[in-house]
């Protein structure tokens, strides 16, 4: 645990109330979007995230500080999210394949080419809306897995070890998933800036 963590949960251990607006503030948006990931309805991600800050001040005692702060709440939200899904039956392994990804897109990992650029031309502007829409309802398509990966990696910006730690997925279970979910959501812009075409 770096230094500045060290100071932040010394400060919420001592009941700083200051300290866990900062930390709520950074975190709380995350938490929600990585419990839709896992339950879908935002209301009832919400109540999760809810759920984990309380958790989380209940079992600050027995953080060890083997990971980072940030990686350790959202693990506890983790846990609460996928205990939700599975009490609503709507759990899906992490280690789901559907062979959603056409490979013959790919050379080494890379677009053989790249996706088009969709924000070059005046129209772009009206389409924006449109492809939004387009990419929200293909993230809420994904398998809970490939999206609470994309979610953490490209929504949150968090790495490949802080995701891994978080989901408890091996390294290269993590790449499979985002490889998979990016390759969803690239067919979804294909399909939408196609049809304009």
């Amino acid at each position: 645990m770096d230094s500045s963590d060290a100071a932040l949960v010394q400060r919420l251990r001592d009941g700083d109330e200051t300290a866990f607006t900062e930390v709520f503030d950074a975190h709380h948006p995350m938490l929600v979007r990585l419990a839709v990931a896992f339950v879908k309805d935002a209301s009832v991600a919400e109540e999760i995230a809810q759920d984990t800050w309380v958790a989380m001040m209940d079992a600050l005692g027995s953080f060890e500080g083997r990971s980072t702060l940030k990686t350790w709440i959202a693990r506890i939200a983790i846990n609460r999210a996928k205990t939700r899904a599975l009490r609503d039956g709507r759990q899906v392994p992490l280690e789901e394949e559907d062979g959603s990804v056409d490979s013959s897109r790919f050379t080494f990992g890379f677009f053989k080419r790249p996706p088009a650029r969709w924000d070059e031309t005046p129209e772009a502007l009206v389409e924006r809306q449109e492809v939004r829409a387009a990419i929200e309802r293909c993230l809420a398509d994904l398998p809970d897995a490939q999206r609470a990966v994309v979610t953490l990696r490209d929504m949150e910006g968090w790495s490949s070890e802080e995701v891994c730690n978080a989901l408890d997925v091996s390294e290269s279970n993590q790449r499979v998933l985002l490889h998979r979910g990016r390759g969803r959501l690239r067919a979804a812009l294909e399909a939408v800036l196609g049809a304009k075409e």
